[in-house]
């Protein structure tokens, strides 16, 4: 373990700590083997920071918890937050007090309002995500569109179904809701429900005839 003294903090095995000269860590925090906290990291009071977790010029407000092997570089962390496991938090991305990112979710230059959640598997991009909207499996904000960055308005309450593709520019409303699957290139205005896929065609009998081809 490097750099200063942290009094009142729990390091579960200082050998396998690395923490820079310029890192700041709140008591009462707790940090487990092969955590690294490098540049002018910020770490609050009581905090858990899981095995695995790399944080670079990151600021974290008291009471987060940073699953295991998390990588947090440039973000800005509220209240009560909890990232990952096996989450990527990029230059940018501001999570408001009780916001949520689950395993493999990433986040650059994006803001989640209090309560937000992202529990897996999807891709935040430059978007603006309201308080309490939640974020299914799958989802993306499409953000880039070859030449030029466009941003993303989730709004408060939302729920983004899963594996749904956010075609920015594009904003869902407050209490706005998209279809799982669906394509959204249009905005969806307050407490709509976008429905952005083909209809489904059931074809019967088809795995009968497809065993009678091959035999």
């Amino acid at each position: 373990m490097s750099g200063r003294e942290l009094p009142g903090v729990r390091v579960l095995d200082p050998a396998r700590v690395w923490i820079e000269s310029e890192v700041e860590v709140g008591a009462d925090t707790v940090l487990y083997p092969d955590v690294a906290l490098l540049g002018k990291t910020v770490v609050g009071r009581g905090c858990v920071l899981h095995q695995g977790a790399w944080l670079r010029d990151t600021v974290l407000a008291d009471g987060v918890v940073i699953e295991p092997y998390s990588v947090l570089d440039g973000a800005r962390v509220g209240p009560g937050c909890k990232v990952g496991p096996f989450a990527r938090l990029r230059p940018g991305a501001v999570l408001e007090k009780d916001a949520r990112v689950g395993n493999f979710v990433e986040v650059k230059k994006s803001h989640l309002g209090e309560g937000a959640k992202a529990n897996h598997l999807a891709y935040l991009g430059d978007a603006e995500v309201g308080a309490g909207a939640n974020i299914g499996a799958g989802v993306v904000t499409c953000n880039y569109d070859g030449t030029r960055k466009h941003p993303t308005v989730i709004g408060k309450g939302a729920f983004v179904g899963s594996d749904t593709m956010l075609v920015a520019p594009v904003r869902v409303g407050d209490d706005a809701s998209t279809a799982a699957g669906s394509v959204v290139t249009q905005d969806v205005p307050d407490g709509a429900l976008a429905v952005g896929r083909s209809k489904q065609r059931n074809v019967p009998g088809w795995a009968a005839r497809r065993r009678k081809k091959e035999r």
